[in-house]
């Protein structure tokens, strides 16, 4: 726990003066009562001494002490309901996933990782799918529905082409909607190719200013790719665009670095997993790089990553709810009194 105002804690050194205060009204009080010749009113006066005279007294410096902690602002870091992680699934859907290099295929084996990884993640975290072929696509935006996310990956429709820097950038739009990323914009350029009569404006990109890689703890991409970028948004270019935000992208690659492979008919493909660029991708924005030549290394990789996203815990100030506790001890203190002694002592 930390203090905005850390120089107000040294107010808690008067927080002593007032047990020292009650107990010197409790002697005085004493003192004034052996002057009554009545041994009956000196009974009477004893007989409230009891434990529930100190209870609203205890709860009041209770409350004084809470304020005065609450004045230094203290902040510490605790889950929040309302500030989800979020973690976007960005996998390759080209032609080549169909090779069976990695059993039964290339698809059906990321198929299958992503949805143990989907099981085995906590609830509270937010899940999207990237599909990118030769384009991308947001197959489902971030949801807690596991189910609907299963049912995106069930639907992939495989496409000719590999766009990585695509599927990067369309990440990124997903997490940062107010910032004006367009895809299309990135792999044509800015000139209208037509629109609708019904399309609105869209808000000009934003300026923004870097942050430090891998420093923005709300969301992560995962990216799993079986090979290299084609055509679209160069993508270093995309990289940067992450590293520039704070977002870790964890690089997947899948299948074979040699080059040579065949589809289930026997079709010769010559695709080479283009290792150096992805791992640069996973160096530019604080993020890993994993190689999954087979099946059970990529369900191995997925499970070793899902244990490491967390609900995510930010800094808040405490000061709100440090005083609503004094306030709360304060209404207690006054009710006991009434309750017990009908009047506030």
């Amino acid at each position: 726990m930390t203090f905005l105002w850390p120089h107000n804690l040294w107010l808690m050194l008067a927080l002593p003066l007032l047990p020292a205060a009650y107990v010197w009204l409790l002697r005085r009080r004493v003192r004034q009562a052996v002057r009554f010749s009545s041994l009956g009113v000196i009974r009477a006066a004893a007989a409230h001494r009891s434990w529930r005279r100190h209870v609203p007294p205890a709860f009041l410096l209770l409350a004084c002490g809470g304020l005065l902690f609450s004045a230094a602002r203290p902040v510490a870091r605790v889950p929040l309901p309302w500030a989800r992680s979020s973690i976007l699934l960005a996998m390759d859907v080209s032609l080549s996933m169909r090779v069976t290099d990695v059993k039964p295929t290339r698809l059906a084996a990321a198929q299958e990782a992503a949805k143990s990884f989907l099981r085995d993640l906590p609830k509270d975290i937010e899940v999207g799918l990237v599909t990118f072929a030769g384009s991308s696509q947001v197959a489902q935006r971030a949801t807690l529905d596991r189910e609907a996310l299963v049912a995106a990956i069930d639907g992939f429709q495989m496409q000719m082409g590999t766009a990585i820097g695509n599927a990067i950038v369309q990440c990124l739009a997903e997490l940062f909607p107010d910032q004006g990323i367009d895809v299309g914009e990135m792999t044509f350029g800015s000139k209208p190719r037509g629109r609708s009569l019904d399309a609105g404006e869209k808000p000009p990109p934003k300026q923004i200013t870097p942050v430090a890689p891998g420093s923005y703890r709300s969301a992560a991409i995962i990216l799993l790719s079986d090979g290299r970028r084609t055509t679209g948004v160069d993508t270093l270019e995309a990289a940067k665009m992450a590293a520039d935000r704070g977002v870790a992208i964890y690089v997947v690659g899948l299948g074979s670095v040699d080059g040579p492979a065949s589809t289930p008919e026997g079709i010769p493909i010559y695709l080479q997993l283009d290792e150096p660029t992805l791992r640069e991708v996973a160096r530019m924005t604080a993020g890993e790089y994993h190689y999954a030549p087979t099946a059970e290394t990529l369900r191995v990789v997925y499970e070793n990553l899902g244990t490491r996203m967390e609900v995510l815990a930010r800094e808040t100030e405490l000061t709100a709810l440090f005083a609503l506790a004094a306030a709360l001890l304060m209404l207690a203190a006054g009710a006991l009194s009434m309750l017990w002694f009908r009047r506030l002592t």
